[in-house]
């Protein structure tokens, strides 16, 4: 599933190389989808790139090949019309109720969404289900939400695609946690957090993955990871 400005700029780029025969510039992109800077289109086109939709193309400037639609573009090219209601998904989970103790040592939290590995959270608008985590994992009385893991960067701290990951919720982070980090104010990603001077690098747990070094204003801490949940 996309965000909307994901799919935005997928059917920006779409329809723009199939009028002209090459992708928009940059520039067109950042124009287009009202953005302040490059760096959202460069983020945007990174999570596209992992999903598998574009690829881009070494060694060529503004080369970028589209490797697939999802549904609702495809439906488009063939006549259907779905309806849209305009408007992004937000971003961040909502704030979370404090845990409620069940018997057994368990308590019930709410699965506020999914968060992969360089890509947005995508938040659930709807009532949140709950899900049942064992007590101890909760730290003290503060807020704690659940979140489902999608992608493989994080594989070699152990969080797999699919698992449950346990999430308190806090502004702060000491180096080395792994955090849920909101960058610019509308991108999420669940990554291990580093300051250095006034930048902070949000490292991948996975070699694949290069490191993103970021203004430390531009990245804000929505919690830090206290739990996994795997099902087999």
């Amino acid at each position: 599933m996309l965000t909307k400005k994901q799919l935005d700029l997928l059917n920006f780029i779409h329809t723009r190389m199939a009028r002209d025969g090459v992708p928009p510039s940059f520039d067109e992109m950042k124009d287009a989808l009202d953005l302040r800077s490059k760096s959202g289109i460069h983020r945007l086109i990174t999570a596209l790139e992992e999903r598998g939709f574009i690829r881009r193309l070494p060694h060529k400037a503004r080369a970028l090949e589209i490797v697939k639609l999802p549904d609702s573009l495809a439906g488009r090219q063939s006549g259907f019309h779905p309806r849209v209601i305009d408007g992004d998904r937000p971003d961040t989970p909502q704030a979370a109720p404090t845990p409620i103790m069940e018997s057994g040592g368990l308590a019930q939290l709410p699965l506020m969404g999914r968060i992969a590995a360089g890509i947005p959270i995508e938040a659930i608008n709807d009532p949140p289900p709950g899900i049942a985590v064992p007590g101890q994992m909760l730290k003290g009385r503060g807020r704690h939400y659940a979140l489902e893991v999608k992608g493989d960067s994080m594989i070699e701290a152990g969080i797999n695609d699919g698992d449950v990951v346990v999430i308190e919720e806090t502004a702060s982070a000491r180096d080395g946690e792994i955090v849920v980090a909101q960058v610019e104010g509308y991108e999420a990603t669940l990554k291990r957090f580093r300051r250095r001077g006034d930048t902070v690098i949000l490292e991948a747990a996975n070699p694949a993955y290069e490191p993103r070094v970021l203004p430390a204003g531009s990245v804000s801490v929505q919690g830090k990871l206290v739990g996994l949940i795997r099902t087999y």
